[in-house]
């Protein structure tokens, strides 16, 4: 498994993956990807996040990497530098997503280890994680990269688990 920038030449199978995800109730594309809108600007605004520029509001700067195996895009995570008050308390350092058809092999897991390293990088010694309280997945892959269980946090009548994790850093 590679993490890297997406690119123009992903576009049908970034849109694909953003459209599979809509049905759980989730986002594959951030930082306010539009389905209506060019996705060259929405590229440069991922770019842009990675450098901290030209950020929408309520933004922080972020790194937003694609999940690939043998040219298949199989998920995505981003990886947020800084935390503000809604991240501190909901959203957390890192969030990733596996696209369904590419679930229960592992990918996960793999996506937050190398996510972590990147986390590190940008002098985040331990990163705060939150998942459902009843996504027993994402509580299993947090688990296995050494997430201490912090406490629940409600957030719009849902429950939210609360970990950190050591980067390595």
């Amino acid at each position: 498994m590679i993490l890297r920038f997406p690119q123009l030449s992903d576009e049908v199978s970034l849109r694909l993956g953003h459209q599979e995800l809509a049905l759980d109730g989730a986002n594959f594309l951030l930082d306010a990807y539009r389905e209506d809108e060019d996705f060259a600007g929405y590229i440069s605004r991922v770019e842009n996040s990675f450098r901290g520029v030209d950020l929408l509001e309520g933004r922080v700067p972020a790194t937003f990497l694609i999940a690939e195996i043998d040219d298949e895009i199989v998920g995505r995570v981003s990886i947020r530098h800084e935390l503000n008050d809604w991240l501190a308390a909901y959203g957390g350092h890192i969030g990733y997503a596996v696209r369904p058809q590419f679930r229960r092999r592992g990918y996960a897991q793999e996506i937050l280890r190398l996510a972590l390293i990147i986390a590190a990088s940008h002098h985040i010694t331990k990163a705060l994680l939150t998942c459902l309280d009843d996504n027993l997945g994402s509580i299993r892959v947090i688990e296995k990269n050494g997430g201490v269980f912090e406490g629940n946090i409600e957030e719009e009548g849902k429950l939210l688990r609360r970990y950190w994790v050591p980067t390595g850093a």
